[in-house]
């Protein structure tokens, strides 16, 4: 629980904290001044798709009830997190890694999308579950008249039939 705890802060803070490592990193480890400029503009494209992922796994009330992720967002969001701070060190060496970076930013996206519409399906069907359990044919047992206990009829009202009771008048 402590690890999902921490990824559920974890994953706000990175929408500022990654896309200026992305700068300052780049910088350090010998970019160029048009790559620098390439890496501004990936890291605010970064920074939107950070918030987008972040506010979709926020939206989920489980998320917010527990004020954790679940252990697949851990995976998926530590990796894409691990290859954006891996791009600085081998984005020389191995090119390809912009590009694993940039998959699993979509995918992500795309996980935190189906986890959302997975946690909307589920609370729908125990909502109807709940509906469809406490709705039924009435039966009425016993009924009141004149200030005595009679037993009524024991078969089911027809709901489209309203019974208003009369106020008994003393004649």
């Amino acid at each position: 629980m402590i690890v999902r705890r921490i990824f559920y802060y974890w994953q706000f803070i990175a929408i500022g904290a990654l896309p200026v490592w992305l700068l300052v990193g780049s910088s350090i480890f010998g970019a160029g001044g048009w790559e620098v400029l390439g890496v501004t503009i990936g890291a605010i494209a970064l920074g939107i798709a950070l918030l987008a992922v972040a506010l979709l796994v926020y939206a989920r009330a489980e998320v917010r009830e527990t004020r954790a992720v679940s252990w697949p967002d851990v995976g998926v969001l530590g990796l894409w997190h691990a290859l954006v701070v891996g791009v600085v060190f081998y984005a020389a060496e191995a090119p390809g890694v912009w590009l694993l970076a940039v998959l699993a930013g979509i995918a992500a996206f795309w996980f935190a999308v189906w986890e959302l519409f997975d946690a909307a399906r589920r609370r729908v069907r125990q909502v109807i579950e709940f509906i469809d359990s406490t709705s039924g044919p009435l039966v009425v047992t016993e009924t009141t008249i004149l200030g005595t206990t009679d037993p009524g009829p024991t078969r089911p009202v027809d709901p489209t039939v309203i019974i208003i009771p009369e106020k008994p008048t003393n004649s």
